[in-house]
């Protein structure tokens, strides 16, 4: 319950609570409304507490309500004298500064509680000494000297706690002497400041005897030993003050009240009456004091003030660091914030994080820094953990964009540098100096300073992410370097070998050999000036030259070895344009007088030395044998008619698998396959000759063209029209080499044939029209002759290759027979 009273004396407003109701019971909701409304938590350590005590019906209410303008409960004489106060009430006083909080305690000596009253009067009265500063004694003055009226017992009980207190605070006692007898003089003296009436008995006399009671009270209380001597001034201020009969002269006893309440102005205050204010417990933490303190008596535990302190310290700032936390989560500024790194950087992170920190903590600093300096720290410090612990996500993702972003723009300015001509090095070592003094440029901007986060590890990654993505680049760069240089000795060695290779002869591997050495040698020096700018190490580029000789070598024997493979076809060309064509290339005229059996031995030869040449890698200064071995075990008849007995077994220098000085890696024809392959060339010759087609051929001829050989034999003219056209045209096929033209594709033999054709044609005729101008004889052998020299013109040129097969078999048969 909450009572408001309004005095004329002042416009301020009085809020009164039932503090603890008449069965003992806090009320703590009702006080912490109370607080709230009187704005008692922004007082920090400048508030008071006044409490009074005293006998029932003693005019303890009267007295605070004319004091401290209260509405406390006055009792009505008229309805007879019986318990007003119940429990303890508690007001806030008007207009006095600082704030000042006074207890109205249930009166002393009641006949309502009956047995219990000393039991609640004990509670009450140290609750009241534990919290007030300053306790009013509201006595009779004719009770001075009594031992109940006065208190006695009550007091002793109060100083014997206080004795077990630790360190118990200094507290004001002031004793008011009231009188209400009728009848005295009006006899003033000046008391001090106060108008002090004489009274029956002089309060000059009557404050000697006070203040010798309560000694006695002191001394007779058993006290630790460590205050055996301590004397009751360092525990208790005493005052004595008198006021006039608030029913017989109420002018001079409210004049007097008003001298009284102008002490209690600025009580808190050195040398003011509310004492040294030790172990005074902060504003905000009264009500959980209070209340804590009233447990602690209610359950008649001894009451350790410096312990209750700490305790109520650490509930306290615990609250308040609480409170501050769940601010922060909520403040705007630190949700957008929040919000905003999780999406990117942040310009001015750390400043703004900081400042929001460090806000919630000077707010923390500002209600909790009259609480007990320990806890007070200790839960600042836990506060400021959470806080950091709570932030600490955001910093993450802060410092995550920031490493991202720097190595984003590392790659960017990398690349630029690398494509506007800066060497490999230069621009590695500037970009990574650059762009790492940018990170630690941007972290600083995000540092938390309340915080002391290691940053080394997210710059560390950096750095290696960094090193990582140079290493990438110069990885991809020597790749691209090298791989041009292989590209360019493959293009400058594969076509130039491969024709060497084409037209075998002495000089194709000394040729094939320079080749290599030059390119070679050009690749490396440019491969050389280029790996200039990586800044490598000797071995390294030592190693990536040889790579590339090593390479250009390859190059050579792999181009060797896919020509050996076609070393058949290739002999078979050889053979086929020597014989066909004279010594300037041109088609040969077939005239009847040539030496067929020598232009097939020089093909012949020529066809075995292309493959003597391929058959091994000459690309070192070794002499070998190869060529003569060939020629004697394949071509040499007379020493292979040398063997006479069939009973002596001769040795086949051909029957190997490798040349003698030649190591097998650089073998590309072994001897077995070049017997093989001499083999397999000598019977393609033999089906050359055989002009004939095949006879599933020759039957599908007779039974098609039955029809058509019936017609010529019925008409023999057109037989010989044909034989005639047969050996024009086979003369033209021989003369133009068709087959031979056609052998590199349809296009280039139709180019090569339409300028040949009209000349061949021509030069036919003119022979033709030289052998009908020849004189006739009457010699039947010279008629026969003329008719067979007419004959070669055609016929003999169709029969050529016939005849040069049939020389090449006659001598491979010859071959046969000495084998």
């Amino acid at each position: 319950m909450i009572r408001t009273f309004r005095f004329t004396a002042t416009t301020e407003e009085c809020h009164s609570i039932q503090l603890i109701d008449g069965d003992g019971l806090f009320n703590d909701v009702g006080t912490d409304r109370l607080i709230k409304e009187i704005k008692l938590a922004e007082c920090g350590l400048s508030y008071a507490v006044v409490a009074i005590m005293g006998p029932q019906s003693s005019g303890k209410s009267t007295l605070l309500n004319h004091l401290f303008y209260t509405n406390f409960r006055e009792m009505d004489a008229f309805k007879g004298r019986s318990q007003t106060t119940k429990g303890i009430w508690m007001a806030k006083c008007a207009g006095i500064e600082p704030c000042t909080l006074v207890m109205d305690l249930e009166g002393t000596d009641g006949r309502e509680r009956g047995e219990d009253d000393t039991a609640f009067e004990k509670q009450s009265a140290l609750f009241a000494l534990a919290v007030s500063d300053i306790v009013l004694i509201n006595m009779w003055c004719h009770d001075i000297g009594r031992e109940q009226a006065a208190n006695k017992p009550l007091l002793k009980t109060v100083f014997q706690v206080m004795m077990r207190l630790f360190s118990p605070r200094k507290t004001t006692l002031m004793f008011v002497i009231r009188d209400k007898t009728r009848g005295f003089s009006d006899v003033n003296e000046v008391y001090g400041f106060l108008t002090v009436p004489f009274l029956q008995t002089p309060l000059e006399n009557l404050e000697p005897v006070l203040r010798e009671d309560i000694q006695k009270i002191w001394d007779s209380v058993p006290k630790p030993q460590a205050h055996k001597e301590t004397p009751l001034s360092e525990f208790f201020n005493v005052e004595v003050v008198a006021l006039s009969s608030y029913e017989e002269k109420e002018e001079q006893f409210k004049e007097q009240v008003a001298n009284l309440r102008q002490r209690f102005f600025h009580s808190i205050a050195p040398g003011g009456l509310a004492g040294d204010r030790r172990g005074v417990v902060p504003a905000s933490g009264f009500s959980f004091s209070a209340q804590q303190i009233w447990k602690v008596i209610k359950e008649n535990k001894d009451l350790d003030l410096p312990a209750h302190k700490v305790m109520v310290a650490t509930v306290r700032c615990e609250e308040i660091a609480n409170e501050k936390y769940a601010g922060f989560t909520a403040n705007e500024s630190w949700c957008l914030l929040e919000e905003a790194v999780q999406s990117g950087p942040v310009a001015g992170f750390g400043k703004k994080l900081n400042s929001i920190l460090y806000t919630s903590l000077t707010e923390y600093d500002a209600e909790a820094t009259y609480f007990d300096e320990g806890v007070r720290s200790a839960k600042r410090k836990q506060l400021e953990e959470k806080l950091l612990q709570l932030v600490q996500p955001a910093h993450h993702a802060m410092l995550g964009h920031l490493r991202s972003g720097t190595l984003e723009k590392f790659k960017e300015a990398f690349d630029k540098a690398l494509n506007g001509g800066e060497g490999f090095s230069v621009a590695a070592r500037n970009c990574t100096d650059a762009y790492m003094a940018l990170f630690d440029e941007g972290y600083a901007d995000a540092v938390v300073e309340l915080a002391n986060w290691d940053s080394s590890k997210v710059r560390d990654k950096l750095r290696r992410d960094i090193d990582a993505h140079v290493a990438s680049v110069r990885a991809a760069k020597l790749s691209e370097l090298t791989s041009s240089y292989e590209a360019k000795l493959n293009e400058a060695l594969s076509g130039p070998v491969e024709a060497l290779l084409d037209g075998a002869n002495n000089d194709t591997w000394p040729s094939i050999k320079k080749l290599l050495q030059r390119e070679t040698e050009s690749a490396v020096s440019g491969l050389s000036d280029a790996l200039s700018g990586f800044d490598m190490d000797e071995k390294t580029k030592e190693k990536m030259l040889t790579s590339l000789e090593d390479h250009a070598r390859g190059v050579v024997e792999a181009k060797a070895r896919e020509e050996a493979g076609r070393a058949l076809i290739r002999m078979k060309d050889r053979f086929s344009t020597l014989f066909s064509h004279d010594s300037d290339s041109m088609p040969r005229v077939w005239t009847g007088k040539e030496d067929i059996r020598a232009i097939t031995k020089t093909a012949r030869s020529a066809s075995l030395k292309l493959l003597s040449v391929m058959a091994a890698i000459r690309l070192d200064d070794n002499v070998d044998n190869i060529e003569n071995t060939l020629t004697s075990a394949l071509v040499d008849t007379k020493n292979n008619a040398a063997v006479t007995d069939r009973s002596i077994t001769t040795f086949d220098p051909l029957a190997s698998s490798t040349w003698e000085q030649v190591p097998p890696a650089k073998t590309l024809i072994t001897p077995v396959q070049c017997k093989s392959l001499w083999r397999q060339f000598r019977e393609a010759n033999k089906r050359n000759n055989n002009w004939l087609p095949p006879p599933w051929a020759i039957v599908a001829l007779i039974v098609l063209g039955f029809n058509e050989f019936m017609t010529l034999l019925r008409n023999p003219l057109y037989l010989g029209v044909i034989f005639v056209g047969f050996l024009i045209i086979k003369a033209l096929w021989v003369q133009l080499d068709i087959s031979g033209e056609f052998r590199n594709g349809a296009l280039p033999g139709l180019l090569s044939l339409s300028t040949k054709f009209l000349p061949t044609v021509m030069n036919l005729l003119r022979k033709l029209a030289e052998e009908g101008q020849m004189p006739a004889t009457n010699s039947s052998q010279t008629n026969q002759a003329v008719a067979s020299k007419s004959f070669q013109n055609g016929s003999s040129t169709s029969n050529m290759s016939s005849s040069a097969s049939s020389g090449i078999t006659a001598s491979e048969n010859s071959t046969t027979k000495g084998e």
